[in-house]
């Protein structure tokens, strides 16, 4: 069955999110691996913010936004911006809860980011923008860059407050991870900053492909077992998060995702799922979760799967964040299980 596009919020917080297979909180052990050191709060941060950037226009889906000094508040509506904030020395004033059920939204791989500075507030879920919420929190920025957010969500907040809305290229939830730590360095003033971010990352994954020439070329795919099979496509960051390592999707999953982040596999395209390595989310304990004939596939058969818990084991929310904070995070975690799972041995266990 497929939703139709006004509940895309309620399915983000199943799907994109994750799974329907459970709700349970985060594992909060985790050790998280940033560098970052601690940040502050806006107020402080906008006063090393450059001032010959402002006013700076961003464009997005609904218009452009010209935001036109350092902000001090600022409300993520999107779902994952506050790792970019953190990156860049600065805590939101609030931010919008997507699942893991952590204090601020604030993951393991971003506590250090926080440093001592108490974690925001929270102003909604992503099932749900709520705009009085927002707005009760005198905002002079709102982000929602990684977000669904309607036009008449947008309306409501840019009447009050300047509000950069997702971009138009992509579609809803589906910038990059650089492009939307870019765009916050742009929208605070530290766009330098964010470009050496950036900049750092990028040679981090470089140095995973150099490491592992076994990657390229090899065939891949996310998916968890939601509604039969879903799988998330070449708009989705979990299909770019592969594509960045070397990996390649299926030639046709375009055509099963279509203008979504991901799409249903009807049993006709199973063959989309015979690959060299597919990444279930929150498939184990669920009972024929790759359908009637993935079990004859050979990434089956030879143990060419890798299993993530996205509610209890923070690598797996790390593989849905993919921002510039969990991309360290995620690849020292699931590096060494896509070697393990792709190396030809059904015999070798994945970590």
């Amino acid at each position: 069955m497929r939703l139709d596009r006004p509940v895309i919020p309620s399915f983000m917080a199943l799907v994109l999110i994750l799974s329907a297979c459970s709700a349970g909180q985060g594992a909060r052990s985790a050790e998280p691996s940033s560098t970052v050191e601690g940040s502050q709060p806006a107020s402080a941060a906008a006063s090393q913010a450059d001032a010959s950037a402002f006013p700076v226009t961003i464009a997005h889906k609904f218009g452009e936004t010209v935001i036109t000094e350092p902000p001090e508040r600022i409300v993520t509506v999107g779902l994952v911006e506050q790792d970019a904030l953190l990156a860049l020395g600065i805590v939101p004033v609030a931010t919008t809860e997507w699942f893991g059920e952590y204090p601020g939204s604030i993951w393991p791989w971003a506590e250090d980011a926080l440093g001592d500075a108490a974690p925001p507030a929270s102003v909604g879920t992503s099932a749900e923008v709520n705009v009085e919420a927002v707005l009760a929190q005198e905002p002079d920025l709102v982000l929602a860059l990684y977000s669904g957010l309607t036009e008449e969500q947008y309306d409501a907040l840019s009447a009050r407050v300047p509000t950069v809305a997702q971009p138009a290229d992509y579609v809803d939830y589906g910038i990059g991870w650089e492009e939307l730590t870019l765009t916050v360095g742009r929208a605070v003033g530290l766009a330098g900053e964010a470009e050496a971010l950036v900049a750092d990352v990028e040679a981090q994954l470089e140095q995973v492909r150099a490491e592992h020439p076994e990657f390229e070329g090899a065939s891949a795919v996310a998916a968890t077992p939601y509604e039969g099979v879903y799988v998330y496509g070449p708009e989705d960051v979990r299909g770019r998060f592969l594509t960045s390592l070397g990996f390649e999707l299926p030639p046709d999953i375009a055509e099963v995702t279509g203008e979504e982040f991901g799409g249903n596999l009807s049993e006709e395209r199973a063959d989309l799922l015979d690959l060299d390595l597919v990444i279930w989310l929150d498939a184990e304990g669920v009972e024929d979760y790759g359908g009637p004939l993935y079990e004859a596939f050979d990434v089956h058969t030879q143990a060419r799967e890798v299993f993530l818990d996205s509610f209890n084991d923070p690598l797996g929310g790390a593989t849905s964040f993919v921002t510039v904070l969990s991309l360290p995070y995620l690849l020292d975690g699931i590096v060494p299980k896509l070697a393990a799972a792709i190396d030809g041995d059904p015999a070798t266990e994945v970590p």
